[in-house]
């Protein structure tokens, strides 16, 4: 019988992690994944003579406390090699028009609150006060993950609960902070996939300040890099992770505790099962009537997040040749994050990711490349869009977008372009899995943020042996929640093995 202590279902950041932890306590674990590559989003693609990154915008540490979770800790913890490069710039946010904006903000704490005050005249000391209100949710977020019953909130802590019980709008606006600052600081909002008046503010303070604290960073080899380093320290601790094996049935007993999977049409035991992959698709591949009629409805209430319309320009000239300054340039249609939102039949905000400016070396001498994030819902994909059209839909939407851009920032990169790629919500549903092609597992609303998660955890998931990390997991969306939440699983999975649980 092929058995082992822990399966971890898909190779995706979050998995990775969890899965080379989980090995490092010298648990036989096996990762399964479906592709012939480590990462799910994590990972690169080569056309012609560029690499272009996949996803990755910039990398945050997560966290600035050295008492709570951040993506820095956990690689140390495994000897995981991260080769990170920082940017000095965190993003230049632009709203065209007359009553629009034209901002480039810096990293490091005083250098962003002074881009700010000049930005904005009188707004630095209510500013200050979001930035400084990290340090109770860092404190908050690592007693929360420490403890079943978390009585602190209702003193040391309360602080924590009053900023996680309200959007992030809310929080900014209650601390006095003036409207245009409020548009500028909330020019993140597409990197956790909801508007900043539906946003939870814990999540997204963590966000803002580890970026205002800590340098966004790359690594020097693409995410590929970072998947890679992880699958190593996996495989030094005696993991081992199988490629082209993908899980279509996942298995229970006669009292409803899941004890494995079929892969690759193999049947592997485990006395855990770890999934990064979305529950919508673990249901959808278990037996229904192992599948409490609980996990269905919350799975169902939930908000998928956000995907994405990505064009990637391999260039035949330099960032310098064409007068390209930016890392990240966030275009935007309107100042307001919700009408960003919700601006579907018009321009979308978009980011535009120069990775040059980082990593100077990333494309051949004399080239450089430009990433292109076009903001999506799932759904909304042209829903009479014909196969034999989708070709023109994508060309399109590449035409438009690059013009934009070249309008905007006053550049000409349409004549330079050497390699194209443009990548829909129907290149990710089929790359991930996921439905509707989402990217982001679900949406941090304000319902459903990592507050209400952790406290419901235990209620929540009633399925016996069956554990879930990744982006759709406590933390929300993105690669540091991912790397985090993966980590938290793997001390749960640990936990519960060593009480014979």
């Amino acid at each position: 019988m092929n058995t082992y202590d822990v399966i971890v279902v898909g190779a995706g950041n979050g998995g990775l992690a969890s899965g080379a932890l989980i090995a490092k306590a010298g648990y036989k674990t096996l990762v399964l994944e479906k592709h012939n590559l480590p990462g799910g989003c994590a990972t690169s693609f080569v056309r012609g003579r560029f690499e272009f990154e996949a996803a990755l915008h910039e990398l945050c540490h997560e966290s600035t406390d050295e008492n709570a979770d951040s993506v820095r800790r956990i690689f140390e913890e495994l000897g995981a090699d991260m080769d990170l490069a920082y940017d000095d710039t965190l993003f230049r946010a632009v709203v065209p028009g007359e009553n629009g904006y034209d901002v480039t903000i810096p990293t490091g704490y005083d250098g962003f609150l002074d881009a700010m005050e000049a930005a904005v005249p009188g707004c630095r000391d209510s500013v200050k006060k979001l930035l400084d209100l990290n340090e109770i949710v860092d404190a908050g977020q690592a007693y929360m993950d420490s403890v079943n019953v978390p009585v602190k909130f209702f003193g040391e802590y309360a602080d924590f609960m009053r900023v996680g019980s309200h959007s992030a709008e809310e929080v900014m606006i209650d601390l006095g902070i003036p409207e245009k600052a409020r548009q500028i600081l909330c020019t993140y909002w597409g990197y956790l996939g909801m508007p900043t008046d539906d946003l939870n503010a814990l999540h997204y303070i963590s966000l803002l300040a580890a970026f205002a604290k800590v340098p966004p960073s790359m690594p020097h080899h693409r995410s590929h890099y970072l998947s890679l380093s992880l699958v190593n320290a996996l495989q030094k601790y005696g993991g081992e992770i199988r490629y082209n094996t993908e899980v279509t049935k996942f298995l229970y007993n006669g009292s409803g505790a899941c004890i494995g999977v079929v892969a690759g049409g193999e049947v592997i035991y485990a006395k855990k099962i770890v999934s990064n992959i979305i529950p919508n698709n673990v249901w959808n591949r278990s037996d229904p009537k192992f599948v409490p009629a609980s996990h269905r409805k919350l799975a169902n209430a939930r908000k998928l997040g956000m995907t994405f319309v990505t064009v990637y320009l391999g260039l035949d000239a330099s960032m310098e040749e064409l007068g390209i300054r930016d890392y990240s340039v966030f275009i935007m249609n309107d100042a307001d994050p919700r009408k960003q939102f919700e601006h579907k039949d018009g321009v979308r905000t978009f980011v535009v990711n120069c990775l040059n400016k980082v990593l100077p070396e990333s494309s051949p001498a004399g080239t450089c490349t430009l990433f292109f994030t076009i903001m999506y819902m799932p759904g909304e994909m042209p829903e009479t869009l014909r196969p034999q059209d989708y070709k023109k839909f994508k060309n399109e939407i590449a035409e438009e977008y690059i013009r934009r851009y070249e309008e905007t920032v006053g550049v000409s990169v349409r004549d330079h372009i050497e390699e194209i790629v443009v990548a829909t919500p129907v290149t990710f549903a089929r790359y991930l899995g996921t439905p509707d092609g989402a990217i982001y597992g679900y949406a941090s609303q304000t319902w459903d943020n990592v507050v209400a998660r952790t406290v419901m955890k235990d209620l929540e998931n009633k399925v016996p042996n069956l554990y879930f990390c990744g982006g759709h997991g406590l933390r929300g969306d993105g690669y540091p929640s991912a790397y985090i939440t993966g980590a938290m699983t793997a001390r749960d999975v640990i936990k519960a093995l060593k009480e014979g649980k």
